[in-house]
């Protein structure tokens, strides 16, 4: 089954120095954008992470220091790599716990402004969770009946992301709908105000906190009642998307 889309949807897989959101850096990013006519783009870009890529990381995608030694920072293709994403819906496998908020990350590193909430996210491992339970290369094997070669390459896991997806429709017509919006909802475990989701929204849509002393509590109550709450996560080890957030809830509770 061909997607149904009304904007341009990129499938995207990075690979990275290691699973901390906050610390870890890419060192490739593949993405694959597929545009309402079914025109395909594909672009990889290695990356060098600034850092040593950690023996356990390159074990499992098998790029080393060397061989990014004298590729970009992400600093120097971030704006390539936002207008190649403007306007367009963003679909991965774990991507919504992971590739989204590190992308994020490094967005807001290299000074890059771009608006990640106005998209919808698809996140192809929590459909096959919920429908199935397996791991990208038995979902592959599953839904495309196709062994996935290559796996952990960013570019292979990319397509095989796309190729899970259109079966996914293919199989269950009556539970998904051909729609980025639903898929988008119906892929999302919780209601995130910030990717790391220390910040939720409660059933009324009021943002509160997700951790800690203050867990269930609007954030812009507790901000008023313990202004050193603020000073402390700015100063602590939390995601910049995470300070960020907190930041606009601040100043949009001042501005009231």
């Amino acid at each position: 089954m061909n997607l149904n889309l009304k904007n341009p949807v990129v499938f995207f897989d990075l690979e990275t120095t290691g699973t901390n959101i906050n610390s870890d850096r890419i060192v490739e990013i593949s993405y694959l954008k597929i545009y309402p006519n079914g025109k395909e783009e594909t672009k990889t870009i290695r990356i060098n992470p600034g850092m040593h890529i950690p023996e356990s990381a390159t074990a499992i995608h098998g790029i080393h220091d060397e061989d990014v030694a004298h590729c970009p920072r992400f600093k120097e293709v971030a704006a390539l790599i936002a207008r190649d994403i403007e306007g367009c819906d963003l679909a991965g496998f774990n991507s919504n716990r992971f590739d989204i908020p590190v992308l994020a990350e490094e967005f807001l590193r290299a000074d890059v402004d771009i608006d990640m909430s106005k998209r919808k996210f698809i996140d192809v491992q929590v459909i096959y969770h919920k429908l199935e339970q397996r791991t990208l290369s038995a979902a592959y094997k599953f839904y495309c009946n196709k062994n996935l070669e290559d796996a952990h390459t960013a570019e292979a896991d990319t397509r095989a992301t796309y190729e899970v997806l259109k079966a996914q429709l293919d199989r269950y017509p009556e539970e998904l709908k051909n729609d980025m919006a639903f898929l988008s909802e119906y892929s999302s475990f919780n209601r995130n105000v910030d990717f790391a989701g220390r910040m939720v929204y409660d059933d009324n849509g009021i943002e509160v906190f997700n951790f800690g002393k203050y867990k269930g509590i609007s954030v812009a109550e507790v901000l008023r009642k313990d202004p050193g709450y603020y000073s402390w996560i700015l100063q602590g080890d939390f995601t910049l998307n995470t300070k960020q957030m907190l930041t606009k809830i601040k100043l949009k509770d001042a501005g009231k």
